[in-house]
């Protein structure tokens, strides 16, 4: 936007040049918008504009379904990324602290440790797997 200052018959205006398109300019005048047209010859461009449509979403597009945990706790992504290790097993016994499986978020390896004492039920990815925050990882019983 570039603004200038005007002085005509001894009137000050303050000008705001918001944007041009064509021949037809958007001005801002003392606060009033005012459409402008400039007399000039209009070049045209061999680089054709790119009009887009709205993007209609299908009924149930874009939405995730999650499973929930039978029972116990469920271990959740704690943000989005990749899963690299799985280091316990179903039926593994685990205690608190103890790291359950490594994952690879925003160019880092970060542990994803046990927050109860319990025993493995379920595991709900494979390494290599995409995940997003809060999906659930692993469901300690």
């Amino acid at each position: 936007m570039k603004k200038f200052k005007f002085t005509i018959s001894g009137h000050e205006y303050d000008v705001h040049l918001q944007d041009i398109e064509d021949n037809v300019a958007e001005i801002e005048v003392n606060g009033t918008k005012y459409k402008v047209e400039i007399e000039q010859e209009v070049k045209t461009t061999k680089t054709p504009k790119l009009v887009r449509r709205p993007v209609a979403k299908k009924p149930g597009e874009g939405q995730i379904k999650k499973s929930a945990s039978v029972a116990g706790e469920a271990i959740k992504a704690p943000l989005p990324g990749t899963i690299v290790k799985i280091n316990v097993g179903v039926g593994d016994t685990i205690s608190k602290g103890q790291p359950l499986l490594v994952m690879e978020a925003m160019k880092m390896e970060n542990n994803v440790l046990a927050e109860t004492d319990g025993t493995i039920k379920a595991i709900k990815v494979r390494e290599g797997d995409a995940v997003l925050q809060d999906d659930v990882l692993i469901e300690i019983g």
